[in-house]
């Protein structure tokens, strides 16, 4: 499905409060992965299955980070999706105002802050990692995890690239990691579909300026049902108007 999106407004995001049970093991995340994938999906969009089974077989390389982010606006097709957020349609429309050239469709990826293919085509994902891990600054700040008792520490080392990387925002994603869907109505009905690494809530930890940093996260901060994963990422840039990425962890809740 490729019709253009076009919204008037984007929503504020914010951090949902939940509850974690406490997990008392300190678990350092993959370190220093060469891209951040988004998928801009939806359950009510027929040609997004194909690129929903892409990003869980991305998902399992550790050095990528691969992202479900499902959309809202296909729900007057007949199907409400029970997994989408305003927020999720707000940011693709913002990468594609800071893009220029407001493209917004389904399934739609974003590799690494800036280019978009579909996300359906594993080749052309492939090659847009190659084309922007090359532009200065990608992926080039290490970010660490580290789950302790109740708590997530997460720590971006200090920029190494000069002027060009000095400032950015740091945001932890709550992921369920595989989340099947039976889909009732709309043009996937009678489908079920596993939605992989999902975005379930999403919270600002702070703003990064090139130095070195560390915070602290309560779980019931990020906390939900389902929730057994999160990603930390840092990006140039702001909600408004998203740059490139900079530099993400990711780790395991159980």
């Amino acid at each position: 499905m490729t019709t253009m999106m076009a919204y008037s407004s984007i929503s504020r995001w914010s951090g949902a409060l939940g509850v974690c049970a406490v997990i008392a093991i300190v678990r350092p995340a993959h370190a220093d992965p060469r891209a951040v994938i988004e998928l801009f999906t939806s359950q009510g969009c027929s040609s997004c299955p194909p690129a929903d089974k892409i990003i869980g077989e991305l998902a399992k390389d550790p050095a990528v980070i691969a992202l479900s982010m499902p959309i809202d606006y296909w729900d007057y097709l007949g199907w409400k999706d029970t997994l989408a957020d305003a927020r999720f349609s707000a940011r693709q429309k913002a990468y594609s105002q800071v893009r220029g050239d407001r493209e917004v469709y389904t399934p739609q990826v974003v590799v690494n802050g800036s280019a978009h293919v579909v996300g359906s085509d594993r080749a052309a994902i492939e090659s847009a990692i190659g084309a922007t891990e090359k532009a200065d600054g990608v992926m080039s700040v290490p970010v660490t995890m580290t789950l302790s008792g109740k708590q997530i520490n997460v720590s971006v080392a200090a920029s190494t690239t000069g002027p060009a990387v000095m400032h950015g925002e740091v945001w932890i994603c709550a992921i369920s990691k595989a989340v099947p869907i039976s889909i009732g109505r709309g043009e996937n009905r009678g489908r079920e579909v596993t939605y992989h690494n999902v975005v379930r809530n999403l919270l600002k930890v702070g703003d990064w300026n090139g130095s070195s940093g560390n915070w602290t996260v309560p779980l019931e901060n990020i906390s939900r049902e389902g929730v057994d994963a999160a990603v930390v990422y840092v990006q140039d840039g702001n909600r408004e108007k998203p740059g490139p990425m900079l530099g993400a962890a990711f780790t395991s809740l159980n």
